[in-house]
C-alpha cells in the first residue's frame, strides 16, 4: 500500500492540480474526481488535493475557470442539442443522470470524511505550533531574566572588585605609617657612656 505523503507541494504539483481540475470542470466531471485522480498520481489524499486547490491554487486561475466554465456550457448545449435530435436516447439520459447524481453524492461523502481526516490533522499541527509559542515565550522570558541576573552579577562583581582596590590602598597607606613610625623611632634612639664605660642606649 503506498504511503500517504505529507509533504509540501511542488510548483509541478500545483500545475498538474490546476490542469486536472480545469479538464473536470471544462468536461463537466466533479471536482472531487479531479482530486482523486491528482491523489493518485501523486500519492495524496483527495481531501489533501482539495484543501490545496481551494487554499491557494484556485487563486491563481480564476481566469482558467471562467473559460473552462463557458466551454462546459457551449460543451452542454452542443449535448442538448443533439439529444433534441434524437428523443428515443432520452431515457438512458435520465437513467445516466441519476447515475451520475448517485456517484457525486457517495464522491461528496467520502471527500467530506477525508476531509475530515485532513482537518483533524491539521488542527493537530495547529495545537502543536500553539505549544511551541508557549514554549518559546518561556524560554524567551526566562533567558530575559538570567540577563537581568547576570547584569546584577557584574554590577556586584565591579563594587567588589573596587571595594577590594581600595582596601589594598588602605593597606598600603597603613603599611607605609608603620615604616615611617620605625624610621622615627630609630632617630630618635641616642647612646651614651655609663659610669662603667659601657654604651647604653638613651630615647630621646
Amino acid at each position: 500500500m503506498t504511503s500517504t505523503r505529507q509533504d509540501a507541494w511542488t510548483q509541478d504539483e500545483d500545475l498538474l492540480l490546476a490542469e486536472v481540475v480545469l479538464r473536470h470542470i471544462r468536461e463537466g466531471g466533479t471536482q472531487l474526481g479531479a482530486f482523486e485522480e491528482v491523489g493518485r498520481s501523486l500519492s495524496r489524499t483527495a481531501a489533501a488535493c482539495g484543501f490545496r486547490w481551494n487554499s491557494y491554487v484556485r487563486k491563481q486561475y480564476k481566469s482558467g475557470i471562467e473559460l473552462a466554465k463557458k466551454q462546459r456550457k457551449e460543451l452542454k448545449k452542443q449535448n442538448n442539442g443533439e439529444q433534441l435530435q434524437d428523443p428515443s436516447s432520452e431515457p438512458v439520459i435520465n437513467e445516466t443522470v441519476s447515475e451520475q447524481q448517485e456517484l457525486q453524492l457517495r464522491d461528496v461523502i467520502r471527500f467530506l470524511e477525508e476531509y475530515e481526516k485532513t482537518e483533524s490533522e491539521f488542527q493537530k499541527v495547529v495545537n502543536e505550533n500553539r505549544n511551541l509559542n508557549t514554549q518559546i515565550s518561556k524560554l524567551q522570558e526566562q533567558v530575559k531574566t538570567l540577563k537581568t541576573q547576570n547584569n546584577t552579577l557584574e554590577n556586584n562583581i565591579q563594587l567588589i572588585e573596587e571595594d577590594y582596590k581600595a582596601l589594598i590602598e588602605i593597606m598600603e597607606r597603613a603599611r607605609k605609617m608603620v615604616v615611617l613610625q620605625e624610621d622615627e623611632r630609630s632617630k630618635k634612639v641616642k647612646f651614651q657612656m655609663d659610669r662603667n664605660g659601657n654604651l647604653e642606649r638613651v630615647e630621646k
